[in-house]
C-alpha cells in the first residue's frame, strides 16, 4: 500500500485503513487451502512483512531524513510511542499525492505525503494510531493469510515450508499491494476507530483529530457513485462515532 499508482481518486473513502480492495470472506478457494494458510505462524508472517515492505520502498519515492516530511512524520510519531504491542516500529513517507497510510505486521509503517498534505498533525497521528490498530488487533496477519489462500501454488509452498524463499520479487511486491489495499471488514475498521481513540487518549493526545481526519474523508465522499467502497462504514457515520465517545468522555 514505487510500484505502480495505487490509489485512485476514490481512496479517499479508506485512507484511514489503507483497506481496499480485498475482501476477507470468500477468497480461499478451497478447505486445504485455507487451513493451509491460515497455519502461518508469526515468524513467518513478519519475515514475509519484511520482504514486501522492502519491495514496496524500493519502488517508491522515500522522504529524505533531511526533508519536511521526514521531520515532521518523526515528531508526529514521537508522540505515539515506538512499538505495536512490543514490537518496534518503523516510519518512512512515501512522496505521492496520493492519500493514504498502511502498516504491516513487522512494524513498518509508511505515509504517503498527500496524506499530510490533507491533514494537520493530530490528524495524522489518528491515522496512523488507526493503522496501528489493523496490527495490533491481528487484522494485517488475516490479510496475509487470505492474500496467500488466493493462490493455490503459493500456500502449497508454505504447506511445504519453502514459501517464503520461493516468492519472486514481483510476487512479494504483489502481496505487498494487496496487504496495502486490503479491504477490511466494518467490524474490523470500526475496532481499529476505537483502537486509534484509545491509544491517542492514553497518549495524552486530544481524539478530535479522529473525528476531523472522517469528516475531511466525508467531504470527499460527497456526490461519490454507488462502488466497491460501500460497504465500509461512512466517514461521517465514524466521524460522529468519535465524538459520541469525546461527549461521553467530557471532552471537546
Amino acid at each position: 500500500m514505487k510500484m505502480r499508482p495505487i490509489l485512485l481518486s476514490l481512496t479517499l473513502a479508506t485512507a484511514l485503513s489503507g483497506c481496499q480492495n480485498m475482501d476477507s470472506n470468500g477468497l480461499l478457494t478451497s478447505g486445504a487451502e485455507a487451513f493451509q494458510a491460515y497455519t502461518l505462524s508469526d515468524a513467518q508472517v513478519k519475515e514475509l512483512s519484511d520482504k514486501s515492505c522492502a519491495e514496496l520502498d524500493s519502488k517508491a519515492t522515500i522522504a529524505p531524513a533531511s526533508s519536511d516530511y521526514a521531520k515532521r512524520l518523526t515528531k508526529i510519531s514521537s508522540a505515539l510511542g515506538d512499538n505495536i504491542n512490543g514490537m518496534p516500529v518503523n516510519y518512512k513517507v512515501y512522496v505521492t499525492k496520493d492519500v493514504n497510510a498502511f502498516a504491516m505486521a513487522n512494524g513498518c509503517i509508511r505515509v504517503y505525503s498527500g496524506l499530510m498534505d490533507m491533514m494537520n498533525d493530530n490528524e495524522v497521528e489518528a491515522v496512523i494510531g488507526h493503522e496501528m490498530g489493523h496490527v495490533a488487533l491481528g487484522h494485517v496477519k488475516k490479510g496475509m493469510q487470505v492474500a496467500l489462500g488466493t493462490n493455490a501454488a503459493r500456500v502449497a509452498a508454505a504447506s511445504a515450508g519453502g514459501m517464503i524463499g520461493s516468492l519472486s520479487q514481483s510476487q512479494l511486491g504483489d502481496l505487498g499491494e494487496k496487504l496495502v489495499n486490503a479491504q477490511f471488514s466494518q467490524r474490523q475498521e470500526s475496532e481499529a476507530d476505537d483502537y486509534s481513540y484509545d491509544l491517542l487518549r492514553k497518549r495524552g493526545i486530544n481524539p478530535i483529530g479522529l473525528a476531523t481526519s472522517f469528516e475531511k474523508l466525508a467531504k470527499q465522499e460527497e456526490g461519490r457513485q454507488s462502488s466497491m467502497l460501500d460497504d465500509h462504514p461512512a466517514s461521517a457515520e465514524r466521524a460522529q462515532h468519535v465524538r459520541d465517545r469525546m461527549t461521553a468522555d467530557g471532552l471537546k
